[in-house]
């Protein structure tokens, strides 16, 4: 009896030394660190500082967040050439309308970290509509922006104005009574920038979108060809837009030697311009004295109204090219860990339920809970003065003088789907300076710019 003791106690030392060395039974889950670049271009990098600091304390396969801020002005090809060099960012920004573009260069969410019904019910309708695809989500915004009316208070006030318009009707009244056309054909003050292009008007085009969705305009087909050339909704929308750039019109209050409507605006001779929030600090910067302020934009229908969006989502690189360290006691980063890293991180930033503890192609991926109620979201907004795109955020933001008008105007907002934004905003240029110059109708121009589009989306 004493030798079979002695051989029992002797196994168990030999099992629970296997035990604790990661030999026994029990699952051991092994360690790696995946490294995440994001690159931006609205915040400079202090904006996320506090967040990924607090990232850091809850996720222990994170290691280094890099944010690289780029040059706006390249960013479309400098980080198209990235991606194609396998070496680009983990986490980048798209424009709301460049998902058909990114399409096969980013990655959706993994079900597991964030689903279609999740995600619907934290953001604003427009923000699904323009980032799930077939039941997958493809990217994720911080904030969201949508046009505003930004009106002159002294203009109005000399006018007889006491509040601004809220129907288009009402827009053209207001119009009407602001501008002023001398014996030259001078207008000064004018009382609206609408009628041209983006030549001297600031988000011309976007302006137009709106004009087009608020008249319910069919934008494209349900097989996704173009299909507003010859939508009468659509023609009616452009034809009242440009009117304002008519000389003959009672509206006429715009023209193509006008100053730049965001100058205009700020020197105090244009009474009502359509903009996003990000226009408020550069126009008090160029006139602090002015007195102004913004309000929701004019409706159609006020009984179903519309906005225009026009935000960026981050979005996860689908390849990249992953070096690792051949003397690093770590698991080796594939692409699937980085992949579900950079997805639990961006979960983490946009939504309110922060995010769970998910399987990885390693084993457990353990996230510990957030302590206190840091909101990555909340606290990025703060920061950065932005519109909510999460609904829970736009209650807060409701009271606020500066932001309140966009905020709300996001729960509105539409936009539609353009394969290539910035060819799409050169059809429409063109559009209105043909109608502008005569030399060709509304419905010539409209059905003409259609086809365009349409065309060369099928090279």
């Amino acid at each position: 009896m004493k030798n079979k003791i002695r051989a029992f106690s002797a196994l168990l030392a030999v099992v629970s030394v296997l035990f604790v060395s990661g030999c026994g039974c029990a699952p051991v889950v092994k360690k790696y660190k995946v490294n995440l670049e994001v690159w931006g271009v609205v915040d400079d990098s202090d904006a996320y500082v506090e967040i990924f600091k607090n990232y850091h304390d809850i996720n222990p396969n994170v290691g280094t967040i890099t944010y690289k801020k780029q040059r706006i002005e390249t960013y479309q090809q400098d980080l198209l050439d990235a991606l194609a060099s396998g070496k680009g960012p983990d986490i980048f920004l798209i424009q709301n309308n460049w998902l058909p573009m990114f399409a096969n260069k980013i990655v959706a969410a993994p079900k597991e970290i964030l689903t279609e019904q999740r995600f619907r019910s934290n953001f604003v309708d427009v923000v699904a509509d323009d980032f799930v695809s077939n039941g997958d989500v493809f990217a994720a915004p911080l904030s969201a922006n949508s046009l505003a009316l930004y009106y002159n208070k002294d203009l109005f006030n000399a006018a007889g104005i006491v509040a601004p318009p809220k129907t288009w009707d009402e827009f053209l009244s207001d119009t009407e009574k602001i501008t002023k056309i001398n014996s030259n054909g001078e207008i000064s003050p004018s009382g609206a920038s609408l009628g041209t292009n983006s030549g001297n008007i600031n988000r011309a085009t976007d302006i137009l979108g709106m004009l087009m969705l608020q008249s319910k305009a069919s934008m494209r087909d349900a097989s996704g060809r173009v299909n507003f050339g010859r939508d009468q909704s659509a023609i009616k929308a452009l034809e009242f837009y440009t009117n304002f750039a008519k000389s003959s019109a009672p509206n006429y209050s715009w023209n193509s030697r006008m100053h730049y409507s965001i100058d205009a605006f700020s020197e105090g001779t244009l009474a009502m311009m359509f903009n996003y929030s990000w226009q408020i600090p550069i126009i008090r910067s160029k006139a602090p004295k002015l007195n102004f302020a913004v309000a929701s934009v004019p409706q159609m229908s006020l009984g179903s109204p519309v906005n225009y969006a026009n935000y960026w989502g981050y979005a996860v690189t689908g390849n990249k090219i992953i070096v690792n360290d051949p003397k690093s006691k770590l698991l080796p980063v594939t692409n699937d860990m980085r992949v579900t890293e950079a997805w639990k991180l961006l979960t983490y930033l946009t939504t309110k339920e922060g995010i769970p503890a998910v399987a990885s192609s390693s084993g457990i991926s353990v996230v510990k809970k957030p302590v206190g109620n840091f909101d990555p979201a909340a606290n990025y907004l703060e920061r950065t003065k932005q519109p909510a795109a999460r609904r829970d955020l736009i209650d807060t933001q409701r009271s606020d003088v500066d932001l309140g008008v966009f905020a709300q105007g996001n729960l509105i907002a539409k936009s539609w789907v353009e394969n290539d934004p910035v060819a799409i905003e050169g059809f429409f240029d063109e559009m209105i300076d043909n109608i502008n110059h005569g030399a060709m109708s509304v419905a010539d121009a409209i059905s003409v710019t259609a086809d365009r589009i349409q065309r060369s989306e099928l090279k």
